[in-house]
């Protein structure tokens, strides 16, 4: 039946989603360019907004839970898991007095309407896959940034999409490099549940009725400890949230 309401349901989502898209482009321009950051991140907060809750029309349920008390005074670095492009949204929405930045595929700079946007001057890090030199140098960049703004990062260590749900190994590179430039930095894992199954038919349709969920987990204290242990540390927290079994 997910399947079958998928097909009735997804053009409506889409047609929704990508007006969203449409229309935020030129209120993000204008944010940006004539009222600078502030105005520019308050659109982008909207524009995610709407994102976020065009997944009614698909019949999912959205629940977000943070119980944690989370300083708004030192940057973060949330690190989750990743899986699919509907996570994201909810967690720019849920997560936006964090002012969460991303690092991203830089071929996502081009094409995109909101979202090439924000990602071009949002304050993220846009990185070349192919170039490691200007990955890092793009990483720290935004590190600095935190450093200076009191900014978060959201960082998917698995570096790639978990299509079936099943959680992939965390790599540390990411949150090694930041560490280095913001060593005050807490992490603070974060749990993605379903977000898989809405792809899980592909692109179309996509399916109906799924229960989307975003858990916010115990914050991580990586002060003298080594960034591998601390990684592996945000993982396991992640799995057992998913009920996978845990990395040794």
């Amino acid at each position: 039946m997910n399947k079958f309401f998928g097909y009735i349901f997804s053009p409506i989502f889409y047609l929704f989603f990508f007006l969203t898209l449409v229309i935020f482009q030129p209120i993000q321009w204008i944010s940006y360019r004539l009222f600078g950051y502030k105005a520019h991140k308050t659109s982008v907060d909207a524009l995610n907004f709407f994102l976020t809750y065009c997944d009614i029309f698909l019949g999912s349920s959205i629940t977000f839970k943070n119980d944690q008390s989370l300083p708004l005074n030192r940057p973060i670095i949330f690190v989750a898991n990743h899986q699919s492009m509907y996570d994201i949204p909810g967690l720019i929405w849920f997560l936006r007095k964090y002012h969460v930045k991303f690092i991203s595929k830089i071929e996502l700079t081009k094409g995109i309407p909101s979202i090439s946007f924000n990602l071009k001057y949002g304050g993220g890090a846009n990185i070349d896959r192919k170039d490691s030199k200007q990955a890092i140098s793009e990483i720290i960049k935004l590190g600095r940034r935190m450093k200076e703004n009191t900014w978060s990062t959201m960082i998917f260590p698995e570096g790639t999409r978990a299509k079936d749900g099943k959680l992939k190994s965390f790599q540390v590179g990411g949150i090694a490099t930041l560490l280095k430039v913001v060593p005050n930095a807490l992490i603070v894992p974060v749990a993605i549940e379903n977000s898989w199954k809405l792809v899980r038919y592909g692109s179309f349709p996509l399916s109906f009725g799924e229960r989307l969920r975003w858990t916010v987990l115990n914050p991580i204290e990586p002060e003298g400890r080594n960034p591998e242990v601390v990684t592996l540390e945000a993982e396991n927290a992640i799995r057992t949230k998913l009920n996978q079994i845990a990395v040794l």
